[in-house]
């Protein structure tokens, strides 16, 4: 097995589940609705649709740094505004998690294990720790939803 292909099994554990800490990202996201997304139980902590569209908006930078973009995100970029309050709207932002997470797993698969010590476009680490960190990244961000779920 090449390193590309064992760090596109931990991003999709890290994602999609068998995770040998616990539940990936989506299986904690499993049965919130838009109204448990949008409830802000920390009055200074993010909502969980926040935090969805933040993980989605780094998964996405990683990918285009995985093509030779820069990829700096801007404050409105890393932590993106709502769009909207209803079903149809998180269930879109859902799709569009997933979309994005598939797309960087296809580009890992597609990279040449040689590439993994370049230097990350834009940033002062290789492109073997930027995929390292999406799958922390990930798992962290599980970590906070599954606390907002109990709130």
């Amino acid at each position: 097995m090449s390193e590309c292909e064992r760090i596109h099994d931990q991003l999709e554990r890290a994602f999609a589940g068998n995770a040998w800490h616990g539940p990936a990202l989506t299986e904690v996201l499993d049965g919130v609705d838009a109204a448990r997304a949008v409830r802000r139980p920390l009055a200074h902590a993010h909502t969980i649709w926040e935090i969805v569209l933040h993980v989605a908006a780094w998964e996405a930078a990683a990918l285009r740094r995985l093509s030779g973009e820069e990829a700096k995100l801007t404050d409105a970029e890393d932590w993106p505004a709502v769009g909207g309050s209803g079903e149809p709207a998180w269930r879109a932002a859902l799709a569009a998690l997933e979309r994005g997470n598939r797309a960087l797993r296809a580009a890992v698969l597609a990279l040449p294990d040689a590439r993994l010590e370049e230097p990350a476009p834009g940033a002062s680490y290789s492109l073997y720790v930027l995929l390292h960190g999406v799958v922390q990244h990930d798992l962290h961000h599980a970590g906070q939803i599954a606390l907002l779920k109990q709130g």
